[in-house]
């Protein structure tokens, strides 16, 4: 039943029968550049593949027949979004599990729990995700013990926002076979109870591998209802290309069956989440852009660090709230670099995750390493940079680095932040407008699921340096905010220069795919708390329409 369920759903993202020339009439449209150039239009040509082959001024028409008429009734109109740092099959599989990223409080958060377990008595396993201790007010972290309180008889397994740290009951650990005994991993911690060695319940970035190992892992048919869950929800909020940073073989093949069967409409842009499967997928180098523009397998995401929340985040000066913790290496600077050179020989793309300021210092001295010995374009992209030191920030320009960036990261981790580092080391945090202004591009995304899929949103903290609620007045070292221009290539154009989809996607230029959005503001005349109540009122892919659904 399930299946048939997703294949009639799969319906309704199929594409339309193949369009002739259509000419998009009556739109207030929005063509970008990378560096934020913008031409405004008011018509555009659209051929039978989806591209764009005339886009017309005021009162212009048409250069030859065209054979069917979209009036878009003065629509404003901006290229599809691009999200440049996204987890697809996580979002996608988040639908299916428990979600604790709303919850308040730990007695919330285990109330849920508790329900959860009660209403799915016949899993075996119990999957979630979005715990914060930070936005509980916990000042610790939560443990085994208070998870066996509400579930003790099957294993539970919890990922924190970030998806940087795990959370499990005794059932997990004993299924994992994680003791007293269990040594902390290269690149992960175990944490433990007061000054003894028994496991406390939260693993650290490379010691949830045991746990995740043990989880039953999806079915086939798990993963296309993930997948479609996704593609639905980037379409609702206007994001029709994403970049997918820890590609699984697995996913891999779950893009190419729905590319098969015709229901892939969203473009991913695939980096491989080790060097195995990328040379697996990939074989002698970056795959050719599948079905249309849509899928391409073109690099490797390297995890340098843990996050700033599971303080796992690597720093030069111990943390402020932690004084023996410097954060955690989940690769060391030479396994970086061989990785770094092993994909170079064969031209793949490197996206390296790196939050913390020293996290930041290695990547980029690397990247000044391997530039040397792999010259040409490589853009070479640096995954969060969100804690930099501002003597490194200019290092970023010297090659052009491309700093893949998350701004609603800025107003969820602000206060945890300014407590992680102490008001004295917060020069070089999520400096946006520092790092643009050394040379780098920015790409921004979303992160999701560890943020929400809120391309507007992301907008409005980038021009603001605010939260939802306004805060703080004036904006958060509102020196760093951006122009909308900036802003709105970031989201664009630049996220897909940064996938190497330049004159493929992105900008709404003559010769790319037709994906644009319709808004119901222009994003670049209205104020920050304008953006986030603007509405995705449409969303095209190659000049056919996914959302609303046809």
């Amino acid at each position: 039943m399930k299946r048939l369920l997703l294949a009639g759903a799969a319906l309704a993202l199929a594409p339309s029968p193949a369009l002739a020339d259509t000419l998009f009439e009556n739109v207030d449209g929005i063509s970008i550049t990378p560096d934020g150039k913008v031409d405004r239009f008011a018509a555009m040509v659209v051929d039978d593949e989806g591209r764009i082959t005339e886009l017309l001024d005021f009162g212009d028409g048409p250069e030859g027949e065209i054979d069917y008429l979209e009036d878009m009734k003065g629509a404003h109109v901006v290229p599809g979004f691009v999200d440049s740092h996204a987890h697809v099959m996580a979002l996608g599989l988040g639908t299916m599990t428990l979600d604790l990223s709303q919850t308040r409080s730990l007695e919330e958060a285990l109330a849920l729990i508790a329900d959860y377990a009660a209403k799915y008595p016949e899993r075996p396993w119990l999957l979630g995700h979005g715990w914060n201790q930070e936005q509980w007010g916990l000042g610790r972290f939560p443990t085994a013990a208070e998870l066996d309180a509400v579930v003790g008889d099957r294993p539970v397994w919890l990922s924190r926002i970030d998806g940087h740290a795990g959370w499990a009951n005794s059932a997990a650990l004993a299924a994992a076979e994680i003791t007293a005994e269990t040594r902390d991993p290269v690149g992960g911690r175990i944490l433990r109870i007061g000054n003894g060695r028994e496991p406390a319940g939260v693993l650290i970035d490379a010691a949830m591998a045991p746990v995740d190992a043990a989880v039953p892992p999806p079915l086939p048919e798990d993963r296309e209802q993930a997948l479609f869950a996704a593609q639905k929800i980037f379409f609702e909020h206007g994001i029709t290309a994403v970049a997918d940073m820890g590609t699984s073989l697995a996913d891999w093949m779950s893009y190419r069956r729905a590319g098969d069967a015709g229901w892939l409409q969203m473009r991913i842009m695939a980096y491989a989440g080790d060097l195995g499967e990328m040379l697996l997928i990939g074989g002698t180098g970056p795959t050719l852009w599948l079905y249309d523009d849509k899928l391409r397998m073109g690099g490797i995401k390297v995890w340098l660090d843990g996050a700033l929340g599971s303080r796992g985040a690597r720093l030069k000066t111990a943390y402020a709230d932690d004084p023996a913790n410097l954060g955690i290496d989940v690769t060391s600077g030479t396994q970086l670099r061989n990785i770094m050179s092993r994909a170079s020989l064969d031209e793949f793309q490197v996206a390296i995750h790196a939050i913390g300021d020293a996290a930041n210092a290695e990547a980029l001295a690397a990247i000044d390493e391997l530039a040397a010995e792999y010259p040409g374009e490589r853009r070479w992209r640096i995954e969060h940079a969100q804690i930099v030191d501002p003597a490194d920030i200019a290092r970023f320009g010297k090659h052009d680095v491309i700093a893949s960036m998350q701004p609603v990261h800025m107003t969820s981790d602000r206060l945890m932040a300014e407590a992680r580092l102490g008001p004295d080391r917060l020069a070089g945090a999520y400096a946006w407008r520092a790092i643009s202004e050394a040379g780098a591009l920015l790409a921004f995304g979303s992160a999701s699921p560890v943020e929400p899929v809120d391309v507007l949103a992301g907008l409005a903290t980038a021009i603001s340096r605010q939260d939802a609620a306004g805060e703080p007045a004036g904006g958060w070292m509102p020196e760093q905010r951006l122009s909308r221009e900036q802003a709105l290539a970031a989201y664009t154009a630049a996220g897909a220069y940064a996938g190497y989809a330049e004159g493929r996607f992105g900008s709404l230029q003559v010769g790319e795919r037709a994906d644009f959005v319709v808004l119901d503001n222009d994003p670049l005349l209205t104020s920050p708390e304008q953006l986030r109540n603007t509405r995705v009122l449409q969303t095209w892919v190659a000049g056919r329409r996914v959302f609303p659904a046809q």
